[in-house]
């Protein structure tokens, strides 16, 4: 195909409706001041149109009180702040072996100073933990269970809602790392238990990169980690407790939230169900294709039901990032090759001894047209395999 077919939508989601790039452009001409600090019009208008993203992401995860949605430059920025927020030295944390490196790095950080320590739950042979494992991993001093809401490697949807019984039960705060999902799978806070959602404007929500944030039920105990500037009460030595200032300082990235609000209002317009389902039937077809193919192999579980659109695959006798480099080069593919920031996801996979997977993510403006491209690029590819063969490792998901 002459125009490039775009499969890294996990990465970023691209392209974006039109209606977000017309959006930000005009807000960012007609309003681009520094909100909350002058009373001119402009800057009140400005103003306006953040509250009002505020109102929306309350309600479409389930809050309560728009002031506890916090805005960041995305869902690493947030976690950082909650994790490093929550923890108190002496604090045992629960999490899992899916987790992205945003939740990985914060925790190995601390534990490497030695404030806290860390159990990492696995996943089965489908791609699931099992909330029981959570029960079991809890201690005394546990504080906080963090979980990734969807993998960004093998796609699976993890079941929140029994881990956030759990952890009511058990007294602990549950925090909900969404990137993945915000956007394309519906998030109730209130339903799964969730104490603290993270999510990232620049994936499913359809936003521009440099946008993110999250949402703190009220009692959830995040110290501040971060002081500066907020517009009011300038001449208070420490930082403000109040929410949205708690977690905020500085000039907020206005045409970020002025994107995210566009996209956010495409998404619910569109619906959130039928985004999902035309998603999930392209990842189907794809792997259904893909494993058609002799010396293929998939890292998938083995249905629709708590999947997103996320394919990781090898082929026998290539490295992962060959076979990325000959998609894009020969076919105009894009993808994604290696260990997506999530290195105990393909510990588990046995695929870090084999520098991880080709990761192929659809989105909401791919088709199936292009999606046939693709299996049929692949299959290209494994026909003209090398001598040298790449055995897959022991893996701890289904291998298709």
């Amino acid at each position: 195909m002459s125009t490039m077919i775009y499969l890294d939508n996990s990465a970023t989601t691209f392209p974006k409706p039109n209606v977000v790039y017309d959006f930000m452009t005009d807000f960012y001409r007609k309003h681009g001041v520094n909100p909350g600090r002058s009373g001119f019009d402009a800057a009140i208008e400005t103003e306006e149109v953040i509250q009002d993203t505020r109102k929306m992401l309350t309600s479409f995860f389930n809050g309560d009180d728009p002031n506890r949605l916090t805005f960041s430059y995305n869902a690493s920025d947030s976690l950082n702040m909650i994790l490093q927020g929550l923890a108190d030295t002496g604090d045992h944390v629960i999490t899992t072996m899916l987790e992205h490196n945003s939740v990985l790095r914060p925790l190995h950080h601390m534990q490497l100073n030695g404030m806290i320590d860390v159990t990492y739950i696995p996943f089965d042979e489908h791609g699931y933990v099992d909330p029981g494992d959570v029960r079991k991993a809890l201690r005394k001093n546990t504080k906080m269970v963090v979980v990734n809401h969807c993998s960004n490697v093998i796609g699976t949807v993890q079941p929140m809602a029994a881990i956030g019984k759990i952890c009511k039960e058990a007294g602990v705060w549950f925090v909900a790392d969404c990137s993945q999902s915000a956007g394309v799978i519906p998030i109730d806070m209130k339903a799964m238990g969730i104490d603290v959602v993270v999510f990232t404007g620049h994936k499913c929500l359809m936003g521009p990169t440099g946008i993110g944030g999250s949402y703190v039920m009220e009692g959830v105990p995040v110290r501040i980690t971060r002081f500066g500037g907020t517009g009011v009460k300038s001449a208070q030595k420490t930082h403000l407790e109040e929410y949205p200032y708690h977690l905020e300082c500085g000039t907020l990235n206005i045409v970020g939230v002025a994107g995210l609000h566009a996209g956010l209002k495409w998404v619910q317009e569109q619906g959130i169900d039928q985004l999902h389902e035309k998603e999930i039937r392209l990842w189907d077809r794809l792997r259904k294709g893909v494993q058609k193919i002799e010396n293929v192999i998939t890292y998938c579980a083995e249905n629709t039901e708590n999947q997103n659109p996320v394919l990781s695959l090898n082929i026998k006798g290539f490295e992962a990032g060959d076979v990325g480099i000959m998609l894009d080069v020969d076919y105009n593919i894009a993808c994604r090759t290696g260990l997506q920031c999530a290195p105990l996801v393909h510990a588990r996979l046995g695929t870090d001894k084999i520098h991880g997977t080709v990761r192929l993510s659809a989105g909401p403006f791919n088709t199936a047209e292009q999606i046939d491209f693709t299996i049929k690029a692949i299959e290209e590819i494994a026909s003209i395999r090398k001598e040298v063969k790449v055995s897959p490792q022991k893996s701890g998901i289904k291998i298709m």
